[in-house]
């Protein structure tokens, strides 16, 4: 699915919604200069400093055992030296979306529940983009957002469709057999993959993002351009079986073999892989910090 192809009753959905949460400035101004060639950390830095919140969140990040770095980072500067341009884009792209929906008025099981499977799977993107670094090549910070980001329309849903996400949530109560999302296409004519794809598209976050979004429960056909999509495709199916209790097995699925045999991992690998995935999700401990958690 790309964005493109999209319904537009989604568009229309979504275009209607009042104030529909934006990133902040500093992550636009960002997304302006990081791809010149000749921008600084101390360019970086400035544009930083003109949001002090922020600031202190991408240092607090910095400093976190995200990164496991051997000294404390003390200012945004040495940050974008030390971790670079293209993770400090993605950490505060992170930070925006934590900050856009903290004190939202949501069930708070819901809340916590959503929370800790985007964190999970922004931890098994970044975990497989590290680890099949020979296979695929895959920015491990750009995939960490992704994964974040991944399920960013089920929380639009829940604070900006209640009616739409009560109707859902009746349906889920009574069916044990279906996906989320297969739930959401029969009853409201979109899914949540859909409502995510076209909200990142009009905050203008980078377009193979987006795509990821839009494609994390089914990559479709797979070239050498679909590395992201693959990985958030099967970081989701892994937080979920590694995560998710015994009574909600029926919403992991099964993981496409295409996928599988394009990122090289076959079934012998998931125990390996869960346990790595719960060693990483350990330094979710700031991020859940952020989130208000």
């Amino acid at each position: 699915m790309s964005t493109a192809t999209i319904d537009s009753k989604v568009k229309r959905v979504v275009s209607n919604i009042r104030n529909l949460p934006t990133p902040p400035i500093v992550f636009h101004q960002i997304q302006k200069v990081i791809n010149d060639p000749n921008v600084s950390a101390e360019q970086i830095a400035s544009i930083l400093s003109e949001d002090p919140a922020m600031s202190v969140k991408v240092l607090r990040l910095t400093n976190s055992a995200f990164y496991g770095l051997s000294r404390e980072i003390e200012s945004v500067k040495h940050a974008v030296i030390i971790v670079g341009l293209e993770a400090i884009k993605n950490l505060v792209l992170s930070a925006s979306v934590l900050d856009m929906f903290k004190g939202k008025n949501i069930d708070d099981d819901f809340q916590d529940k959503f929370w800790r499977h985007s964190l999970a799977t922004a931890f098994g993107c970044r975990l497989l983009a590290k680890k099949l670094r020979d296979k695929v090549m895959v920015d491990p910070d750009s995939a960490f957002s992704a994964g974040l980001l991944h399920d960013v329309g089920k929380i639009i849903l829940v604070c900006f469709l209640h009616e739409e996400y009560l109707q859902f949530k009746e349906a889920r109560d009574n069916n044990n057999t279906s996906m989320d999302f297969e739930i959401e296409q029969e009853l409201l004519g979109f899914n949540h993959a859909e409502i995510g794809a076209f909200l990142t598209e009009q905050w203008k976050i980078p377009s193979k993002l987006t795509e990821a979004i839009a494609c994390h429960h089914g990559v479709g056909e797979i070239n050498s351009e679909s590395a992201l999509l693959c990985i958030v495709y099967m970081a989701n199916f892994l937080a979920k079986k590694t995560f998710y209790e015994l009574d909600e097995v029926y919403k992991i699925g099964t993981p496409d073999p295409a996928v599988m045999e394009f990122l090289g991992i076959c079934e012998d690998n998931f125990d390996e892989l869960q346990d790595l995935l719960r060693e990483e999700y350990a330094h979710s401990e700031t991020f859940m910090q952020l989130v208000g958690m």
